[in-house]
């Protein structure tokens, strides 16, 4: 649909397109959407923590209220923010890159996304609901199946209907990937994005299974009285941290993998070069994601498994390294001797490499089990972490925002705003953490609620404070920018970027079904290969005829709305006859929009060959 199309229909349509639509474009737009409003969230709650850390035994907040804040910091940036984000640029990007009209399957994708939608709302209602999960974003038993109230029953349900949808996500890249490539389009011919998003669907296939297993328990141990981690009554608490570490390690490389595939474009695009070495980094990220489910004790080198164990997982930390080396001097090398124009997205990326690899190096002090006994849950990890988790995913998120901002919009953003914005959060940034290190070697510990005076953490705590302040001005910017671009932008091109691959040979934004004709992909970066030859466009790999497309449906928004309902009733079952009420409701609302779409043909409608024709014209 065209842009003055959009202008033409009234508020209550365009909502209604967006709450029924199963566009992948759209539904990049809804990620966004929602990614950003929790994204802000989290930025909040980070900035809750390090007004409270300012100055020695502060106030500012309790020590309860302190405990839901950095629960609820971790879990809303990693699940609710990072990941969605992600999607939401997987969604815009990876069906344009490999030449097909949309996903595998669309109505899924719709789904995917409306249950992490619910799901994150169910979490967050838990603040007006009697208090926020409390028990650290990992839920550790037993402090997770013996906190009180209902806030770890929120983080239970919300996490399990949010981590659905993001399971729907990864099965539908992969089936689209490898079913839905334009003619020529083999696999060691798609960009490194769309390698990225093939790899971290197939991690989100294997991990998120576990995290939804020991979820399971602990709701069967928190509302039906089960005793899986209870020691007294036989259970295990360390099979939690197994079942979420098994998960939440190949998590990182979830959010981290993604990432690396924006930079590999972005360095491509604007170093006018071949990615360096294209094999090897495909290959290192399938070592990366084989190696990502092999390390997952590493985060409790302290819990006793002993020397043997730690050792295995010690060494297989370690040798995780190697191939993320092998990515950042392939970078390094795409760069050198190309000509490079510096914008803002590239800013972000080439910013990554040092943030990145000091995030790498922290990383194999910290896999050394002598020296973890000390850094364990101290600042040092919490620097370490937020290194390779902001100054990886979330470099890589405005990087990939600020480069296919035109593709999905038809209008680039502000290139000064842009750089304010970059400069302000990136020397930000490196205030926070980088002193968090040294904190933390002098024996602050992570979680504590205040740090008392004379320990000389002081000055150090001001600093990363005021650093915090300065990334918050630049998202700030960020948004600033957004919609002064909505406003103001300068209409772009379909190709600003003088690009290399299919996602830049249509026009800006896409029009629905993507590509009048599927195109024919003569080697990697196909546009670029055209464009050398003198054609400066895609040769159609078929004849012009009807395109058949889905229709939209409302059906995964009502069947998200029902799980959300039962969300509430499995947490207040116990309490009230109205929490009982909702358990069946929602469920029977659930299961019956399930059955009215496995019930009623859908068929589609097809664009005709004349329409496409006039457009053409």
């Amino acid at each position: 649909m065209s842009e003055a199309a959009m202008q033409k229909k009234g508020v209550g349509s365009v909502i209604w397109e967006y709450l029924t639509t199963i566009d992948h474009k759209k539904i990049a737009h809804l990620y966004l959407l929602g990614g950003g409003l929790f994204f802000i969230l989290g930025g909040l709650e980070a900035m809750v923590i390090r007004i409270q850390l300012m100055k020695p035994e502060n106030d500012f907040v309790s020590a309860g209220l302190y405990n839901e804040v950095i629960t609820m910091h971790g879990t809303t940036m990693i699940f609710l923010a990072a990941m969605p984000l992600l999607l939401g640029l997987m969604n815009a990007a990876m069906p344009l890159q490999i030449g097909a009209r949309d996903v595998a399957f669309p109505f899924l994708n719709s789904l995917g996304f409306w249950l992490f939608m619910f799901g994150g709302i169910l979490l967050n209602c838990s603040w007006f609901m009697g208090g926020a999960p409390d028990a650290g974003w990992t839920a550790y038993a037993p402090l997770s199946t013996t906190s009180p109230g209902h806030g770890v029953d929120f983080y239970i349900a919300g996490l399990q209907i949010a981590g659905a949808g993001t399971l729907i996500g990864g099965i539908n890249f992969l089936v689209t990937i490898i079913n839905m490539r334009a003619p020529g389009m083999t696999y060691m011919r798609m960009p490194l994005f769309t390698w990225t998003t093939f790899i971290t669907s197939i991690l989100i296939l294997f991990a998120f299974p576990a995290l939804t297993v020991g979820l399971f328990l602990l709701m069967f141990e928190r509302m039906f009285g089960a005793a899986f981690f209870d020691v007294s009554l036989g259970g295990n608490a360390i099979i939690w941290q197994h079942l979420f570490w098994i998960f939440g390690h190949p998590e990182v490389y979830i959010l981290i993998l993604p990432c690396f595939g924006i930079f590999s474009d972005v360095f491509s695009t604007f170093s006018k070069k071949r990615l360096f070495g294209y094999t090897a980094m495909v290959f290192a990220t399938i070592v990366i994601a084989f190696l990502g489910f092999m390390v997952w004790a590493h985060h409790m080198f302290t819990v006793g498994l002993g020397p043997v164990a730690n050792t295995i997982f010690s060494i297989a930390t370690m040798a995780i390294a190697v191939p993320t080396g092998i990515k950042i001097f392939n970078w390094l090398a795409t760069l050198w001797g190309g000509t490079i124009t510096i914008n803002s997205a590239m800013l972000w990326s080439l910013a990554f490499i040092p943030s990145f690899t000091i995030g790498g190096m922290t990383g194999v002090m910290v896999a050394t089990v002598a020296a973890d006994y000390q850094y364990h849950d101290t600042y040092f990890v919490i620097a370490h972490f937020h290194y390779v988790i902001v100054g990886g995913t979330v470099f890589g998120i405005f990087a990939g925002l600020h480069y296919w901002w035109p593709k999905m919009f038809g209008r680039i953003l502000n290139e000064a705003l842009g750089k304010w914005a970059f400069w302000l959060f990136f020397i930000g940034f490196h205030l926070t953490f980088f002193i968090q290190h040294f904190l933390g070697l002098m024996g602050m510990p992570r979680r504590y609620w205040v740090f008392l005076k004379d320990q000389g953490l002081d000055t150090g705590n001001l600093i990363s404070s005021v650093g915090a302040f300065f990334m918050a001005a630049g998202v700030i910017i960020f948004f600033i920018n957004i919609i002064y671009t909505a406003a103001k932008g300068e209409k772009t091109p379909g190709d600003p970027y003088d690009g290399r691959t299919l996602e830049w040979s249509i026009p800006s934004p896409p029009a629905h079904y993507n590509f009048k004709q599927l195109p024919l992909v003569r080697g990697l970066d196909p546009l670029w290969i055209e464009k050398m030859e003198g054609n400066g466009k895609m040769t159609p790999a078929e004849p012009l005829g009807d395109i058949h497309m889905p229709n939209n449906s409302f059906i995964p928004f009502v069947m998200s709305l029902g799980f959300f309902i039962a969300g509430f009733g499995f947490i207040y079952h116990n309490d009230t006859v109205l929490g009982t009420i909702a358990m069946f409701g929602g469920m029977a609302i659930g299961l019956l929009a399930m059955l009215t779409r496995s019930l009623k043909d859908d068929l589609g409608h097809h664009i005709k060959k004349e329409e496409l024709e006039k457009e053409a014209e």
